[in-house]
């Protein structure tokens, strides 16, 4: 198949990327390089099957020739991120997703979007299952983010219903693994790079919050199995396995044999609470679960991150 894959510079669409790849299918990987890394992509430059064109998918989008599918994942994806840019986040979750849908649509191609699981906010319902509607402030800080997935959802299923678009959305839990930047802000780069440098583990608030991790390997095979499915619904891509903050930083002290101590800042607002998906869904429509251990994945997590640190 020929596919679009939009954010295909960023940690999880260069994943994503490779995998169409070696499923033999044809990817135009599309990137403005906000958030996104070339270097991530680096590797593809003699493949034949891969093209990559630098561009803002908010602004309109053409490409020459038949498409199958368009996979929407540019967005700024970490706290940090779409805290310093809000704007750019709402664009690319509102005008990004409309042109990426109006692509599709003129293409006839399917389409996939990249929703996340924070659309559940910071949810008084746990786990987290699809049918939840959420709990999200929005006009507080994280609500540039959580509204413009919430509205790609909306928008991908009123093209759904209005235009007979084959459509899918997936709700993407913590996904970690190589190529997340070290400064990005996610918890799990941060307290790797901070490990590896002997630096205090910055924990927010009191670090009993939690998390559930799920290797990027494993991510990317249920959005495939996804892709290929018949469902049309939100599925929830993330691995069940809950941990606390806490938990989470002496492990990675434990796995990197590092010294430093955890130091406690101040929680940001509206920081969720818990986070655990619940993927009966994935299982039952997909015949998805992670298979990686967290402490297999965070091996070679670490192993990559000590590499660019040389």
């Amino acid at each position: 198949m020929r596919i679009v894959v939009t954010g295909a510079a960023g940690f999880l669409g260069s994943h994503l990327v490779d995998r169409l790849l070696a499923e033999g299918h044809e990817v135009i990987g599309m990137d403005n390089l906000i958030t996104g890394n070339d270097d991530n992509i680096a590797h593809l430059a003699d493949n034949k099957n891969f093209r990559f064109i630098d561009h803002d998918v908010t602004e309109y989008i053409y490409v020459k020739g038949k498409l199958d599918w368009v996979l929407h994942f540019a967005c700024p994806a970490s706290p940090i991120d779409y805290l310093k840019l809000p704007i750019k986040t709402l664009k690319v979750g509102s005008l990004g997703t409309h042109k990426t849908l109006g692509l599709a649509k003129e293409k006839g191609a399917g389409y996939l979007i990249a929703s996340s699981s924070e659309v559940y906010g910071d949810p008084d319902v746990h786990p987290q299952k699809e049918t939840y509607w959420g709990h999200v402030n929005t006009v507080g800080p994280r609500g540039v983010y959580d509204e413009a997935k919430r509205f790609s959802e909306a928008i991908t299923m009123a093209y759904h219903r209005a235009h007979k678009l084959d459509t899918r959305i997936v709700r993407i839990f913590n996904s970690y693994g190589p190529r997340m930047r070290t400064g990005d802000g996610r918890v799990v780069p941060t307290f790797i790079y901070q490990a590896l440098r002997g630096e205090p583990l910055t924990v927010f608030g009191d670090g009993t919050q939690t998390r559930s991790f799920c290797w990027v390997g494993d991510t990317v095979d249920g959005i495939y199995r996804l892709m290929l499915s018949d469902y049309c619904d939100p599925v929830n891509i993330g691995n069940p396995r809950e941990m606390t903050v806490n938990d989470f930083a002496k492990k990675i002290l434990k796995l990197t044999g590092s010294s430093s101590r955890i130091e406690y800042r101040e929680l940001p607002v509206n920081d969720p609470k818990v986070r655990q998906p619940d993927i009966s869904l994935a299982k039952e429509k997909l015949g998805w679960e992670p298979k990686t251990s967290l402490e297999d994945g965070l091996k070679k997590t670490i192993d990559y991150y000590r590499s660019i640190l040389k």
